[in-house]
């Protein structure tokens, strides 16, 4: 049981940097949940000007 919730609140704050770079509250709580989706690549491709469309295109 500790372990699901340490890997809620993992996922909880993966979304919360994922919307603070820009992405939907949708699309960040999916890709939050995605263990293969690196959190950093996902935030420079928006820092580095990629729509996020295209970003989440790339990603998923």
């Amino acid at each position: 049981m500790e372990v699901r919730e340490e890997s809620q609140l993992v996922e909880a704050w993966r979304a919360e940097q994922l919307e603070m770079a820009g992405y939907g509250a949708q699309a960040a709580a999916e890709l939050a949940m995605r263990h293969d989706v690196d959190l950093h690549g996902a935030i420079a491709l928006l820092t580095q000007g990629c729509p996020t469309e295209l970003a989440l295109k790339i990603l998923l």
